[in-house]
């Protein structure tokens, strides 16, 4: 099942099912359903009530006549994971770490699968980082490993856009140097994790202006996905929503010879096999 967050002309916020490249609105059946989609996977009936509505949609839209929007916003945390492929860590000449480096972004930077990445006048190093971002369904707190994916809803693909001349700064503090304006491009859905038999067996990639930068695939991933939640929920509450960005293979702009950064009019396009592809243009 594909999950999205979208709007129409009203400008008003809703959730859907991707079904056969229309768009059916859970909204349209059921008053209760929320506009979120993060508030709607807090309740423990949320995929049975999709379920009853699939089997009797009410409102259905064709994708041209709706904007597609980040298919979770508003999430209470935006986790990130560094180092966490063999062949960026050899990029970087650094050993593998031996537990997960976290970070975080700000919610509030999230945009959709097509919106403009808005350059910041106050860097001129901006970077791309295609990610492989889980996303939470139910709330975590002190989960073993063998029972991580009974926690997770689904996938969608993420791009850590990164200012890294801010990384430097402030003590080597990450936070603001991810969290800029637009910073985290998502989309364009969520796919349940039922479609994904193995996430640690996924090809991904990213583009600018049609040019290959990045090609990776999961199963290179040193820290997998049920390790990283039960690391994560030993010291924090998982709530739905919440993202986890798995970390990035190699071939980031940072570390080409000459370094390499976005600029106005690119093209910025990240895929992962199974989930989907984000377009974005840098304004």
């Amino acid at each position: 099942m594909k999950l999205v967050q979208f709007m129409l002309r009203d400008h008003k916020y809703r959730i859907g099912v991707l079904k056969d490249n229309q768009i059916i609105d859970l909204k349209s059946k059921f008053n209760f359903v929320p506009c979120l989609m993060v508030e709607f996977f807090a309740s423990s009936s949320a995929l049975a009530v999709v379920k009853e509505i699939l089997e009797h949609p009410k409102a259905i839209y064709s994708l041209d006549e709706v904007d597609l929007l980040a298919p979770i916003m508003r999430p209470d945390k935006v986790m990130c994971i560094g180092l966490n492929y063999k062949n960026f860590c050899d990029e970087l000449h650094t050993g593998c770490p031996g537990e997960p480096v976290v970070f975080s972004k700000f919610p509030s930077c999230i945009t959709g699968p097509h919106s403009n990445i808005k350059l910041p006048t106050i860097s001129n190093q901006v970077d791309w980082e295609v990610e492989l971002a889980v996303v939470i369904g139910k709330q975590a707190k002190n989960v073993t490993a063998s029972e991580a994916f009974d926690y997770v809803l689904g996938y969608t693909v993420a791009q850590d856009i990164s200012a890294r001349d801010w990384q430097v700064r402030n003590g080597g503090q990450y936070l603001l140097s991810k969290s800029m304006d637009t910073f985290c491009p998502l989309g364009p859905y969520i796919v349940t994790k039922d479609e994904i038999p193995d996430p640690h067996n996924l090809n991904l990639k990213c583009w600018v202006n049609g040019e290959l930068k990045q090609a990776g695939n999961t199963k290179d991933l040193i820290h997998k996905i049920d390790k990283l939640i039960e690391h994560l929920s030993s010291i924090t509450t998982l709530y739905p929503g919440d993202l986890i960005l798995t970390g990035i293979p190699s071939g980031v702009g940072c570390n080409r010879n000459p370094p390499q950064f976005l600029k106005k009019g690119d093209i910025l396009e990240s895929e992962i096999e199974g989930i989907g592809r984000l377009v974005n243009h840098v304004v």
